[in-house]
């Protein structure tokens, strides 16, 4: 009884939208003089008036007022010096009265104890066409105060107020509760400044319609390419405004705030009876909260946003940097340690002081820039929290500005090893060079960067503490200068493959491939050091790129900590025989200690003790 009662109230929903409520309104037609009637047959006091004030030219037109209580108006034409009645539309009923009707009836049928009856309604279509009947029926209101809540019920609300092309910026705020929450979900509808001045001088109006529920019943046409059907995450908000207005901004405040559940801003689409995509640009998405820049057309009039779970490829690039990570720190570490190990064994020449300083300036600066960034992505981005994000961002770009710029100076190290021969730069002048560019330049890069986009909260992304893109293009500061290290570094691995021993005359095959080994090996072992697999990023830029590109640009970075400590550290035969020259020390050490103990003195005392 409950499934047939909830149907028969939609199809009376219905019949009252195509009837455009004509058979709900009491029309009553006078003939001059005559006296009002009330729709129950009581007359009314007062006449109107048969005629408009004023010379009757032929051809005009005029309108008089209906009486008290009555809505509408009477119209007049002049016919051979005379004004005769043309029409009438005096109601007892208003417009707003009937929509105030047909919300209540709405509001029954989207409570929450009624959505799940909405999927034994055989018509898919009912749910899209009861949100266009509400759309158009809202376009018929006229709002007499300057602001005013038309309608106020649980489950659709609806708000406007005047406008002009003199009205400052705009909004409308919803509060309302959903089946999912104990809170209410929050929405708001602006109109930019710039597109109120688009309005003629005389006085137009704003509507919106806040529908909490309306989001889990929507059902869109099918599409080949969606298998499974798009939850709604907000409140649906609808707008009607002036023909003249074509931009409005909306804020959704998210109903599942989990940390995976991303949003996309869309609108419902009448004619196709489904969201698009096309119709709304993202402005900000945080864990909380949505902003959406949207075009608003007769056929788009309602917007949302719906939750987009995190997809295969998403969820397979976070598996592998997430472990990356965590094997790229642990190697660090080690690389740090081994380097601590050896270090007066290794640098015995100021070539190979400052290889060693470098590599572990590079160590440093890729472990401590790891640790920010994992800080940084398991930030819970508030209000109150914004001072630190902005210190999270700000050493994640320094630190990985560093880390590029440290290799940037151990490949001007190799050109140099390579060109100059007999005469030598003094080893503190080199220190002080190589911590100008490994930490000085990143240092004012960053500074920088800061001064210029903070000020208009530009330095960090709405949704994560990293770099801006969208407003101040902040990330340019850090995507430049990695590029720019990447191509120079590139060149230093060309020079270094080119002076690479070169085969003499007469020169066997075997020594042939010795040398093409020896350059691969080469090429091999810098290609991580100075940085080349960052140049994967570049593809991975381009809209379309293959998931083959994004998935090896994953893996040589993430991975780029253990590639250090292999090709850096391990790879290194002086590092190598320090190592064991080290081991054998000990072992050394340790045979010697044990012999100590058994000595003659020793031995005789356990004997002893045994004895």
């Amino acid at each position: 009884m409950k499934m047939k009662s909830q149907a028969t109230m939609i199809c009376c929903l219905m019949f009252f939208l195509s009837t455009e409520c004509s058979h709900y309104r009491s029309k009553i037609h006078l003939k001059a003089g005559d006296k009002l009637q009330s729709p129950e047959g009581k007359p009314k006091t007062g006449r109107i008036q048969e005629k408009c004030e004023g010379p009757c030219i032929s051809s005009s037109n005029c309108s008089q007022a209906c009486a008290k209580d009555f809505h509408g108006e009477i119209g007049f034409t002049c016919n051979q010096k005379k004004w005769q009645k043309s029409a009438e539309t005096c109601t007892s009923l208003s417009v707003e009265k009937l929509f105030k009707s047909y919300s209540e009836v709405a509001n029954h049928i989207l409570d929450t104890a009624a959505v799940s009856n909405w999927a034994f309604i055989p018509n898919k279509n009912a749910s899209s066409d009861l949100l266009q009947s509400v759309n158009l029926f809202a376009r018929q209101l006229h709002i007499h105060n300057n602001s005013e809540n038309i309608v106020n019920e649980l489950f659709i609300q609806t708000k406007g107020f005047h406008i002009n092309h003199n009205t400052s910026e705009k909004s409308l705020n919803f509060s309302m509760s959903t089946k999912n929450t104990t809170e209410d979900i929050l929405g708001m509808v602006q109109i930019p400044r710039q597109e109120l001045r688009k309005l003629w001088p005389n006085a137009s109006q704003a509507i919106s319609i806040a529908f909490p529920t309306l989001g889990a019943i929507l059902r869109e046409a099918h599409l080949q390419n969606m298998s499974l059907p798009r939850r709604v995450n907000g409140l649906v908000l609808s707008v009607v405004l002036p023909e003249r207005l074509q931009e409005i901004i909306l804020t959704f405040e998210k109903i599942n705030k989990t940390r995976n559940a991303r949003a996309q801003c869309v609108g419902w689409h009448s004619k196709k009876r489904r969201w698009d995509e096309k119709a709304c640009q993202m402005m900000l998405d945080i864990k909380n909260e949505v902003k959406c820049r949207c075009n608003y057309t007769s056929a788009v009039m309602s917007f949302s946003i719906l939750m987009s779970p995190k997809s295969m490829t998403d969820k397979v690039l976070d598996y592998i940097t997430c472990i990356g990570l965590s094997v790229s720190i642990l190697s660090l570490v080690l690389c740090l340690i081994i380097e601590a190990t050896v270090w007066s064994q290794v640098v015995v020449t100021e070539i190979s002081y400052m290889r060693h300083v470098c590599i572990v300036n590079i160590a440093v600066s890729l472990l401590t820039a790891n640790v920010w960034f994992i800080i940084g992505s398991n930030f819970n981005i508030k209000a109150q929290d914004y001072n630190m994000c902005v210190a999270v961002t700000f050493f994640s770009h320094f630190f990985y500005l560093s880390l590029f710029f440290w290799m940037l100076f151990k490949a001007l190290l190799i050109i140099y090893g390579i060109l100059v021969i007999f005469r030598r730069m003094m080893k503190s002048r080199m220190m002080v060079i190589g911590f100008a560019i490994g930490y000085g330049c990143p240092l004012i890069i960053a500074v920088t960067t800061v001064a210029i986009t903070e000020p208009e909260n530009g330095y960090m992304r709405p949704e994560a503490c990293w770099l801006n893109w969208d407003n101040t293009k902040a990330l340019l500061a850090f995507a430049i200068p990695a590029l720019v290290i990447v191509a120079v570094n590139l060149i230093v691995v060309l020079v270094v493959a080119v002076n690479t021993q070169r085969p003499s005359i007469g020169s066997s095959k075997s020594q042939d491939v010795a040398i093409i080994m020896r350059i691969s090996k080469n090429v091999a072992i810098l290609t991580p050091l100075l940085g080349l697999t960052w140049g994967f990023g570049i593809a991975t830029l381009i809209e379309g790129t293959s998931l083959t590109f994004h998935i090896i640009f994953a893996l040589l970075n993430a991975f780029q900590g253990f590639f250090i400590l292999l090709f850096g550290t391990i790879m290194d035969h002086k590092i190598r025989d320090a190592l064991r020259m080290r081991m054998s020390s000990l072992k050394g050490k340790s045979r010697a200690a044990e012999n100590a103990s058994l000595g003659p003195t020793n031995g005789s005392k356990l004997m002893n003790c045994q004895g």
